[in-house]
């Protein structure tokens, strides 16, 4: 008996730490979606609110300039040093390799010496604006999980303007204002995310501190996704069950950090001065070495992975959904309502399957070994859910406590957050009879 129950505790051990590994990982916890537990009865799946892993999204982007013939090189043309107007012997022309700077190589690996960067043309025809707009579409909706970063090879522009679609590029909206004087170009205050709060997170700013200098290091720009999740999670993000319930029920703040193309407008180049040198205009353009953008497929917490196929990222749905993001019911599973996967209760979430439609449950209501039984029910003779205390419903797919006049309160036991790895731990050995102690 001891044996068996030893071997039994190894093997909880093992499921436990597969689990736990997710936990160093700021995104990471609920990359599990669905994983094997060991009982008295054997071993069962246990489904839970998923998530993919984040990854570099420049790997899937496509980008389009606008105008489309603002790329130096054709025809070639020459162009000065940004900090000395008098060394213009620097060359951009589009049918020599080496000389040529087209938008790709915003998003190259760095293979060229010193650097590989896209460049526009000279502001030859200035008084008229330089304007260039460059969109970054994916053609999925994707959420964003660090900072946008811009590296530019020029001198940070005067005036920027970086935007956010969620709607495919039909309409867009502004995600931040970049200006060296934000009253004089946008009638904004500037503001930099450290004077927000969490109750004006969603602030759209004009920020002054990425639009000077024009060193080596001074060449980046911020959009600060880490900054505003701070606010929910702590300064070194150590929260993030608090973020997460912020995320689950408040659905302004999740479709903040949730895009599907991105724009930079870039209306003024770096001059360096308060006047313009018309002696001296092709030391004017703009030139971007690297764009970073961090994140992952938006499923609603109905899938562990993302694939691409034909061009196109694709979740690889779960829990009966079906779609890109998994935003709606399989045929012959819309027994309800879809809905989107939830983070709570922390750690492990609800994943909010959906169930097989009335007319094509027939005699068969549950299985055991595709758990239609949800929240831990246990499927009794196929044809009944024996449901936790604390769930009800068919497929126990509902909390109790949703009935009561207070719903769901953090007293009710439904809304309180884990002790995370050592509660699992503990509720796992509880299955064998084992205990800690």
């Amino acid at each position: 008996m001891y044996l068996s129950r030893f071997l039994s505790l190894h093997a909880l051990w093992v499921t436990v730490s597969s689990v736990m590994q997710h936990y160093p990982s700021v995104w990471g916890h609920y990359d599990v979606c669905k994983t094997q537990i060991y009982t008295e009865e054997g071993k069962v799946w246990d489904y839970m609110a998923c998530q993919p892993e984040a990854r570099d999204m420049i790997k899937y982007v496509k980008v389009t300039l606008d105008p489309p013939d603002i790329t130096c090189g054709d025809p070639p043309e020459t162009f000065c040093a940004m900090g000395n107007p008098y060394m213009c012997n620097n060359e951009c022309d589009a049918s020599t390799q080496e000389l040529a700077h087209p938008p790709e190589l915003m998003f190259d690996l760095e293979g060229r010496h010193p650097s590989t960067f896209w460049q526009s043309t000279t502001w030859k025809d200035y008084p008229k604006p330089l304007h260039v707009n460059i969109t970054l579409s994916w053609n999925k909706t994707i959420e964003l999980t660090d900072n946008i970063v811009i590296t530019f090879e020029s001198g940070r522009p005067d005036q920027m303007i970086l935007e956010k679609s969620l709607d495919y590029g039909r309409t867009w909206q502004p995600y931040q204002y970049y200006a060296t004087d934000c009253l004089d170009a946008f009638h904004m205050d500037p503001k930099s995310v450290r004077d927000l709060s969490q109750h004006t997170v969603l602030e759209i700013i004009c920020t002054e501190e990425y639009s000077t200098g024009y060193m080596t290091n001074s060449k980046i720009i911020h959009f600060e996704i880490k900054d505003r999740f701070a606010f929910f999670a702590g300064p070194r993000l150590h929260n993030m069950a608090s973020l997460y319930g912020q995320l689950d029920t408040t659905k302004k703040l999740r479709d903040f950090f949730t895009i599907t193309d991105l724009r930079i407008r870039l209306l003024r180049p770096a001059t360096g001065e308060i006047y313009v040198d018309e002696q001296h205009l092709t030391r004017y353009f703009y030139a971007i070495s690297d764009i970073r953008v961090y994140g992952r497929c938006k499923c609603n917490l109905h899938a562990t992975g993302c694939k691409e196929e034909n061009k196109r990222l694709l979740c690889e749905c779960e829990h009966n959904t079906t779609g890109p993001d998994c935003g709606k019911c399989k045929k012959n599973y819309q027994g309800r309502p879809w809905s989107p996967g939830s983070y709570l209760p922390i750690p492990k979430g609800t994943a909010n399957i959906c169930i097989p439609s009335i007319s094509s449950i027939g005699t068969n209501v549950c299985d055991n070994e595709l758990l239609h039984c949800q929240n831990g029910g246990t499927c009794i003779n196929n044809v009944r859910c024996q449901c936790p205390p604390a769930y009800t419903g068919i497929l126990c797919e509902k909390l109790k406590c949703e009935r009561d006049p207070g719903g769901c309160s953090q007293n009710s036991g439904q809304g309180a957050i884990s002790q995370g790895p050592l509660l699992l731990l503990t509720a796992l050995l509880g299955a064998t009879g084992l205990c800690i102690c």
